[in-house]
């Protein structure tokens, strides 16, 4: 895939939802590369969150929390944030016309909680695919 296709997911931490967009959007999407990043990434995926993923078929357990680069914005499109509680960290500070979704984190919530914010996060990707390809 040509670097010029790059589709950006920020959040504070990498392990929530920008990984579940980047795993919808690595299924949905064949015209465009995809990448997550956080400004403060953790050391591992949310459990629930891979399990929620898993349970409509697709696996991010091979995916891992990633540090924002500069090089990761330039290379990319689209950069989408997908929302902030800790302001001061934010990804949208660092990154300049950043889509910015403002969808809950899943950390600390339950399961049935976590495929609600799954499904808005799937929503939302597949009409930003649409956008895009529209767009071509």
């Amino acid at each position: 895939m040509k670097e010029s296709s790059k589709i950006l997911f920020v959040c504070v931490e990498n392990a929530g939802r920008s990984q579940m967009a980047e795993g919808f959007f690595r299924k949905y999407a064949k015209n465009f590369d995809v990448i997550s990043a956080g400004t403060q990434p953790k050391s591992k995926l949310l459990p629930e969150v891979v399990e929620a993923m898993n349970e409509i078929g697709i696996d991010i357990t091979h995916q891992k929390p990633k540090l924002l680069s500069n090089e990761m914005i330039e290379s990319s499109i689209k950069t989408v944030n997908m929302g902030c509680i800790d302001k001061e960290s934010c990804p949208s500070l660092f990154v300049k016309d950043v889509i910015d979704w403002n969808i809950i984190d899943p950390k600390g919530k339950k399961l049935d909680e976590v495929k609600k914010i799954r499904e808005q996060i799937k929503f939302e990707v597949l009409m930003l695919i649409k956008k895009l390809e529209d767009d071509l």
